[in-house]
């Protein structure tokens, strides 16, 4: 099991907030099928949301447990019945990293002086529209 810095994890949660849950655990339990299903959308989307039906809260912290250990996972959060769990893309699958957006130029600040004759060039070009 992964073990996450409290910075991640906060950062991790805010992420999952908007998440809908993709996979739902129920009468049967953690079966081979769900743990699959839990992998490969572990796979494609790195953080996911499990959403448990008919389990006390004890048997969810051990479930919690148990997915995170055969799965290599880290849980980041458990509220009700929802477990949320993240596990790093592979450096294969991963997508290419975005380059952090350019700074944006803006036009240097003009003098009071400047700006006066700016204002007032424009001023006399709409006054000579205006003329026929």
């Amino acid at each position: 099991m992964i073990t996450l810095t409290a910075t991640l994890r906060r950062a991790l949660r805010a992420r999952a907030h908007d998440l809908s849950p993709v996979v739902s655990i129920s009468q049967k339990g953690l079966t081979e099928p769900v743990l699959k299903e839990i992998d490969v959308c572990l796979s494609a989307h790195e953080l996911i949301k499990i959403r448990v039906f008919d389990i006390e809260r004890e048997a969810r912290d051990a479930l919690l447990a148990e997915i995170c250990a055969k799965l290599e996972a880290a849980p980041v959060q458990h509220i009700g019945k929802l477990l949320v769990l993240w596990r790093e893309k592979p450096a294969a699958d991963a997508a290419p990293v975005a380059k952090p957006a350019a700074k944006r130029r803006t036009a240097p600040r003009l003098t009071k002086k400047a700006a006066a004759a700016k204002n007032a060039k424009a001023a006399k070009a709409t006054v000579r529209r205006r003329t026929p």
